[in-house]
């Protein structure tokens, strides 16, 4: 498999340093859309502030791409729910800190969770 990155000079507004307008996945085997993800630890229980979820999100990301036989490096799109704007900066900081620095697609939205305790649910697509 190999990733294309597709950023426009042109035309579009410009990328950030942790933002890209696509990528391309050329040749992939197979594909994994991993569900959103909450910051839950393995009783269900939600962690109790927004750094703890981020990182059981991350490591329940990693637990599931383990069972496919996949890292984060293989993830090539994130989607991040947010129960509160202010939740965007550390959000993107646990995002950059799991990838390794990796800029991928990705999108955050502010919406009501289903569960008051949920701050942030994380989805992924992967591929290989």
């Amino acid at each position: 498999m190999e990733l294309k990155t597709c950023n426009p000079k042109t035309g579009i507004y410009p990328a950030t340093s942790d933002y890209v307008h696509a990528l391309e996945v050329l040749d992939p085997n197979r594909f994994l859309f991993v569900s959103g993800t909450m910051g839950l630890d393995q009783e269900g229980i939600a962690g109790t502030s927004l750094e703890i979820q981020l990182e059981l999100i991350w490591s329940n990301i990693q637990v599931i791409l383990s069972s496919a036989n996949m890292t984060v490096q293989n993830i090539v799109r994130v989607t991040s729910y947010l129960r509160d704007a202010s939740y965007a900066e550390v959000n993107q900081s646990a995002r950059v800190k799991a990838l390794a620095g990796r800029i991928i697609p990705t999108t955050t939205i502010v919406v009501t969770t289903l569960v008051s305790d949920w701050m942030v649910e994380t989805e992924i697509i992967a591929a290989a």
